[in-house]
C-alpha cells in the first residue's frame, strides 16, 4: 500500500513536452526542490541523448535523483520510491514543495499506488528467457506475453526486451500476470484515498506539434554530439547493449549504428521514430491516470496554465 506522504506536486508528459522549462518556471515562483522521475537521468555520463538539464538549470533550483548511477548499474521502480519518499519527506520537513518532474509514469504510479511484492528476479528464468528471444525475438516472446498477461502486453512495444522479460519472468515464477501485482496496488490504495499529491500533465492537442519537437530536439542531440557520447561510454569496455543504461532511446539506435547492425545513415529516421513509439507509451500511461489535472503543452500560453495550476495547488494543500 501507498505511503502517505507530505503534500507533494507531480509534473509529468511525454518526452518534449516541456516539463524542464515548466519546472524552472514554477520553481521561480515557489520554494521547491526538484525530484527528477525519469529513468534515464539517473545515469552519470549520458548527458546529450537523455536532455539532462544544463549545469545553469541545475544550478538554478536544487535537483534530486540525477546522476545518481553508473550506467554499469541498474535503478528500479523499488529503488526510486524508496529514495523519492524520503526525500519528500525531506523537502517538506525543510519547509519546501517537493515537484516531482518527469517521464518515466511506471515510477509516478509506483510512488502513488505503492508497490506490492513481486518475485525477485532469477537468474536461471531471465537466461531462458534470453536464449529464446534469441531463438526467436522479442517480438515473438511479446506475442506470448498477450496470450498470459493481456493487460501488460498491451502497453509494451513488440521490442521492449527488458520489460517483457520481466513480466514473463513474473509470470513463470508466480503464475500470475504482472498485471494482477498492478491491480493489487490499485485496490490496496483505495479509490476514496484522499491523495496528498497533485499531478499536472502535460498533453499535446496535437500529436503534430509534438512529433515535430522530437524531431527537433533528436536533430540538436545529433548536432551537441550524441555519437560521440555513445563512443565514450562504448570505449570503457564494460558496458553492453542489454543494460537498461544502453536500452534507453536513443542510446540503443546509436550503439547499433556503431555496430553495424543498423546502417548509420539511417539513425536519425530511427532514433525520431523510436522517440515518437517513447512518446505514445508514455500519453498512454498518462491517460490511465484518471486524477492528472491536464494542460495542453502545445499551447502559447501553457507554462501560464502550469503556474496557475500550481498556485491553485498550493493555496488548498492539505
Amino acid at each position: 500500500m501507498a505511503q502517505e506522504l507530505p503534500f507533494y506536486i507531480g509534473l509529468a508528459g511525454p518526452t518534449a513536452a516541456g516539463k524542464t522549462a515548466a519546472a524552472l518556471a514554477i520553481a521561480q515562483e515557489h520554494d521547491c526542490e526538484i525530484i527528477s522521475v525519469d529513468s534515464a537521468l539517473v545515469y552519470r555520463g549520458m548527458d546529450i541523448g537523455t536532455a539532462k538539464p544544463s549545469a545553469t538549470e541545475l544550478a538554478a533550483v536544487p535537483h534530486h535523483l540525477i546522476n545518481i548511477r553508473d550506467p554499469l548499474q541498474a535503478y528500479s521502480a523499488a529503488e526510486f520510491v524508496a529514495d523519492a519518499q524520503a526525500l519528500i519527506i525531506d523537502i517538506s520537513a525543510r519547509g519546501k514543495l517537493p515537484l516531482l518532474v518527469g517521464g518515466t509514469m511506471l515510477y509516478f504510479k509506483a510512488l502513488a499506488d505503492g508497490m506490492d511484492p513481486m518475485p525477485a528476479a532469477n537468474a536461471q528464468v531471465r537466461a531462458q528467457i534470453e536464449g529464446e528471444a534469441q531463438e526467436k525475438g522479442w517480438p515473438a516472446l511479446h506475442a506470448e506475453l498477450a496470450q498470459v498477461d493481456p493487460t501488460t502486453a498491451a502497453r509494451l512495444a513488440p521490442a521492449d526486451s527488458q520489460r517483457i522479460q520481466r513480466a514473463l519472468e513474473v509470470f513463470r515464477i508466480s503464475g500470475l500476470p504482472l498485471s494482477h501485482f498492478h491491480a493489487r496496488q490499485n485496490k490496496a490504495a483505495g479509490a476514496d484515498a484522499k491523495p496528498q499529491a497533485a499531478l499536472i500533465s502535460l498533453e499535446p492537442q496535437d500529436r503534430a506539434w509534438l512529433h515535430t519537437r522530437i524531431a527537433q530536439r533528436f536533430d540538436q542531440m545529433l548536432a551537441e554530439g550524441l555519437v560521440n557520447e555513445v563512443k565514450t561510454l562504448r570505449a570503457r569496455g564494460d558496458l553492453h547493449p542489454d543494460l537498461p543504461s544502453m536500452r534507453c532511446v536513443g542510446y540503443r539506435q546509436v550503439w547499433e549504428a556503431l555496430d553495424g547492425t543498423s546502417p548509420l545513415v539511417e539513425l536519425r529516421d530511427k532514433g525520431i521514430f523510436a522517440t515518437r513509439q517513447l512518446a505514445k507509451r508514455q500519453i498512454t500511461w498518462l491517460r490511465s491516470m484518471a486524477q492528472r489535472q491536464v494542460v495542453a503543452c502545445d499551447q502559447s500560453d501553457a507554462q501560464e496554465q502550469v503556474l496557475r495550476a500550481v498556485r491553485s495547488l498550493v493555496s488548498g494543500r492539505p
